[in-house]
């Protein structure tokens, strides 16, 4: 990990605009705190799909029904908290099934295992430590009709449109006929939005910095880590939430036999997380080989969950 690490961080900090993966937050303390902020009262993603699992995962079930063994495959799992709705609802009519968590953080992948393996003993967990394009090479060798869940508006992360060729990926790789359940944030109030990302307590800001530490204990960087302020954005036209580390001042960051100089005010570009409208969704399907099955929306409409089946 450490040497991959260190190419996927000296690449983004070398281009123009400056970038660091943000695949790279979820060490043990990043993946506590964005446990926290998903607590959070701004950020309404995680409760509106957990909304939506709750009160719907019957009908999730009875509109994917495969009527015989098939796997459940879950990209970027977190704790699977919200997952665990689904799956207690499919263990009622059926345990000939196999779920196998994917998720880059080994750490939220332990902690889902022992929650699982405790609250759901009959559940056929397969975990798998992986990336998602990794993960994804290996669902074409594997015959039995398969539900890919891809939640928590994750598919909003991709650059540059970069959820339209993953999808894509995802489709040449199941069969016709499988299911993926896709979470999808919703255009909403641009301010609703902004909030999310900008909670008055801090704790996104602690999260984003939280990877400048992380680089400075694993590679021996010396960011000074106060001197750069969190900033997010949002543009309501492109449905693009972003967010930046800003320098505060002219400084220098060495490590690893390099020299990396920022300018007062220059931005690193972290993450995006990207909304959605219907007719996003609708042609999101289309164009990557998918029909839309159903989709399942809480209550303020903030958030939905799609059933789409590859064709």
């Amino acid at each position: 990990m450490t040497d991959t690490f260190l190419v996927d961080i000296v690449a983004g900090l070398t281009r123009s605009p400056k970038t660091l993966p943000s695949m790279y937050f979820y060490n043990k303390a990043g993946s506590k705190l964005f446990q926290t902020i998903m607590q959070l009262p701004e950020y309404y993603l995680t409760k509106s799909e957990y909304e939506i699992l709750d009160t719907q995962s019957k009908d999730i079930y009875n509109d994917f029904n495969p009527h015989k063994k098939f796997e459940i495959v879950e990209f970027g799992a977190g704790d699977g908290s919200k997952t665990k709705l689904l799956l207690k609802e499919i263990l009622n009519h059926t345990e000939d099934f196999i779920y196998s968590p994917v998720d880059i953080s080994d750490t939220a992948l332990k902690g889902l295992t022992q929650s699982f393996e405790k609250e759901l003993p009959k559940l056929n967990l397969n975990p798998i430590n992986d990336d998602y394009f990794s993960a994804l090479d290996e669902l074409k060798s594997k015959s039995t009709t398969k539900l890919v869940l891809f939640m928590g508006s994750n598919v909003g992360n991709f650059k540059d449109d970069g959820e339209i060729d993953f999808l894509k990926k995802m489709r040449a790789n199941i069969r016709g006929g499988d299911f993926a359940l896709i979470g999808f944030d919703l255009k909403k109030d641009p301010r609703i939005i902004l909030d999310a990302y900008n909670d008055k307590s801090g704790v996104t800001r602690e999260f984003n910095l939280n990877l400048l530490r992380r680089i400075n204990e694993e590679l021996g960087a010396d960011f000074d880590v106060p001197s750069y302020e969190h900033y997010p954005t949002y543009n309501p036209i492109s449905g693009e939430a972003s967010s930046y580390l800003i320098s505060l001042k002219d400084q220098t960051v060495r490590f690893s036999d390099k020299v990396f100089e920022f300018k007062y005010g220059e931005p690193i570009f972290m993450e995006i997380s990207k909304k959605y409208s219907d007719t996003d969704i609708t042609e999101l399907a289309e164009s990557t080989g998918f029909e839309i099955v159903k989709n399942y929306y809480d209550c303020k409409h903030y958030f939905v969950d799609s059933l789409w089946r590859a064709i």
